[in-house]
């Protein structure tokens, strides 16, 4: 039986980004449904297949010691630092250095793959991109109701929803203008600052929260993120650059219309099953476009099928098989 260990740094705050919601998801469907042996230790260094989703200084570490092959997915490249990290300019500078060093890469999507190439020519990849759980991610009035009582939230009330670490990468200003614009809308935003303080413009961004309208909202991190999808009318994602958007996939499976940003990877992985914007006018419009929206929360659920976990499993099997095999 194989041996493969998931490496991943999710201590404290860290177990909330994307990466670490990532890896959970496909470790327990994995469990679930493989016959792998297959364990989730930091500090394991004799399976047959390391693979890691974190780079961190215990992941780097644990690469240096491991005596099996070692996979990276590449959940974060050089572009989706900007605007994300302070001091990105350095961080950067290490990628190429740490990715070489793997035996293999799996890339998310076609921008992630081509990123990942040009900085490591040499080293192999394979494009798997992410899946969710979509007998989790689904529409529930219940939970629908639940968040918006424990947040105070009217029924009739209409709820914009952004889920994501809260940062300039992320659209925050973009965010924070729309929200000014139209005040009778209520806008949530779920998500922190995984960071802390090397996020970018935390302490500026920690005032303009302090200083927010009355129908903005920013909750943190929350019990169930599914019940906070249930509560919204829109998913709302002003990001500017992404590997993947794990948050809009999740939005869809929950029945949700996505109004998203303009950029290459949103039109790759999701196509027209979004709409989209490049300026907060252009924002407006869509949010206010019933019969878009209308027709667009119509095929969401739909669409997420496309990225149901159990086929991603599927073809993480198939790659370690033919990892281990070599």
């Amino acid at each position: 039986m194989m041996d493969v260990n998931f490496v991943v740094e999710d201590m404290f705050l860290f177990k909330y980004i994307g990466c670490s919601t990532v890896a959970r998801t496909l470790y327990k469907t994995l469990k679930q449904e493989s016959d792998l042996n297959l364990t989730w230790e930091r500090f394991r260094y004799d399976a047959d297949i390391s693979h890691y989703h974190t780079f961190g200084p215990i992941a780097l570490l644990n690469r240096r010691l491991s005596g099996g092959k070692r996979i990276l997915t590449a959940h974060s490249t050089p572009r989706v630092n900007i605007g994300n990290l302070a001091l990105t300019k350095a961080i950067n500078k290490r990628y190429p250095d740490i990715y070489r060093k793997f035996d293999h890469i799996v890339t998310i999507s076609e921008s992630c793959e081509q990123e990942v190439q040009e900085m490591v020519p040499d080293v192999p990849v394979t494009r798997i991109p992410n899946g969710i759980n979509r007998s989790y991610f689904q529409p529930s009035p219940e939970k629908r109701t639940a968040f918006r009582e424990m947040h105070g939230i009217g029924e009739d009330e209409q709820m914009i929803l952004t889920v994501a670490q809260v940062s300039p990468r992320k659209g925050f200003y973009d965010f924070m203008e729309l929200a000014s614009r139209n005040p009778d809308t209520r806008f949530v935003w779920v998500g922190g600052f995984p960071y802390g303080l090397a996020s970018k413009d935390y302490l500026k961004i920690k005032w303009l929260i302090q200083q927010r309208t009355d129908n903005v909202m920013f909750t943190g991190f929350v019990r169930d993120i599914a019940e906070a999808y249930c509560a919204a009318d829109i998913f709302f994602m002003p990001t500017f650059a992404e590997t993947f958007g794990l948050a809009v996939l999740e939005a869809q499976a929950c029945g949700l219309p996505v109004v998203a940003r303009s950029i290459p990877e949103f039109h790759e992985v999701y196509g027209d099953t979004i709409r989209y914007f490049s300026t907060v006018t252009d924002a407006e419009r869509e949010i206010r476009d019933v019969t878009s929206l209308r027709t667009c929360a119509a095929h969401s659920r739909e669409a997420s099928s496309r990225y149901d976990i159990t086929d991603v499993c599927s073809a993480h099997i198939k790659l370690y098989q033919e990892i281990f095999n070599t």
